[in-house]
C-alpha cells in the first residue's frame, strides 16, 4: 500500500525508525522512518529542501542523529563516525559528486579503497572499470576534465572501491546529460544485479529513480508522506502530477 508502513517482506540491511536531525536548532527531518530490504533499490523522491540531503548525511554520520534509530545489519548507525560506516560497508556518493579534480581518474579510485589493502584496491580497479568503460578510456586523465556524467560515473566507481553493502547516492542524475543519466541508472541496477548490492538513492528525477527502484518513499518537508512498491508509486495520480509532470 502508497501509505502502509511495510513495503516488502525481505529482511532489511538497513531499518530507520523515527530518526530526526537538522542543523543547529534548525530540525530537517522529523520522525523518518523507512526500511531497505537487502539487495534491494529503495529511492527516497522529494524536492528541493524536502530533507533528502540531510537524511543521506545522517545516517553516513556526517550530521548528529537528535532523535530516533538508524539499524545497519543488525547494530546501531546512529551517531557513528563516517570512516566507522566505511568500515563497516556503508559507502555515501554524495550530491555533486565531490572528485578530486586535480587527481586523475585511477588516483580519485585508489581513494576510494582507503580502508583496504592497498594490492587489494588495485586488483579490483579493472573489475569496476567494467561498469564505467569511459572511465577506463580517460584512466590517466584529472578528473576535473571529465564532463558531469563522467564526474558521477567516477564518484560511483570510487564508492565501490570501498567495497560496500549498502550504496547511498545522493541526487546522482544532477548535472548530468540525459543520455548518460539512462546509463548510469541502468549501470546501477546492473550493480545491483551482479554484485548483490544493496543501493538508497535520494533524487528529484522520480521517473528514472522510480524506475530501476524496487520502493520508493517520498519525502516533503522532512516527513515521509507517502510510501510503496515504486511500481505503485509510479502510477499515482499525486505523484504523477507533483514528480512526473503527468
Amino acid at each position: 500500500m502508497a501509505n502502509g508502513v511495510e513495503t516488502s517482506s525481505a529482511p532489511a540491511l538497513l531499518s530507520v525508525d523515527n530518526l530526526s536531525a537538522g542543523y543547529g536548532k534548525i530540525r530537517a527531518l522529523h520522525g523518518v522512518s523507512l526500511r531497505v530490504p537487502q539487495a534491494r533499490i529503495v529511492c527516497v523522491l522529494g524536492a528541493n529542501g524536502a530533507g533528502k540531503t540531510t537524511l543521506m548525511r545522517a545516517l553516513s554520520g556526517l550530521l548528529p542523529v537528535s532523535e530516533g534509530q538508524a539499524i545497519y545489519d543488525g547494530q546501531s548507525i546512529a551517531n557513528v563516525p563516517a570512516e566507522a560506516l566505511v568500515r563497516r560497508g556503508i559507502a555515501h556518493v554524495p550530491q555533486g559528486r565531490m572528485v578530486f579534480a586535480q587527481l586523475t581518474v585511477r588516483d580519485n579510485l585508489v581513494l576510494g579503497g582507503y580502508t583496504r589493502p592497498a594490492a587489494e584496491v588495485r586488483d579490483d580497479i579493472d573489475r569496476v572499470l567494467g561498469y564505467f568503460p569511459r572511465l577506463k578510456e580517460r584512466i590517466t586523465s584529472r578528473a576535473g576534465t571529465l564532463s558531469g556524467g563522467e564526474q558521477q560515473m567516477l564518484a560511483i566507481a570510487r564508492g565501490l572501491l570501498a567495497k560496500p553493502r549498502l550504496l547511498m547516492l545522493d541526487e546522482p542524475s544532477m548535472g548530468v546529460a540525459p543520455i548518460l543519466k539512462d546509463a548510469i541508472f541502468e549501470t546501477l541496477r546492473d550493480i545491483r544485479d551482479r554484485e548483490n548490492l544493496t543501493l538508497l538513492i535520494v533524487e528529484q528525477d522520480a521517473d528514472i529513480a522510480l524506475d530501476i527502484s524496487d520502493e520508493g518513499y517520498v519525502i516533503e518537508t522532512g516527513r515521509v508522506v507517502m510510501q510503496g512498491p515504486a511500481a505503485e508509486l509510479a502510477g499515482n495520480e499525486d505523484i504523477r502530477r507533483a514528480y512526473l509532470g503527468g
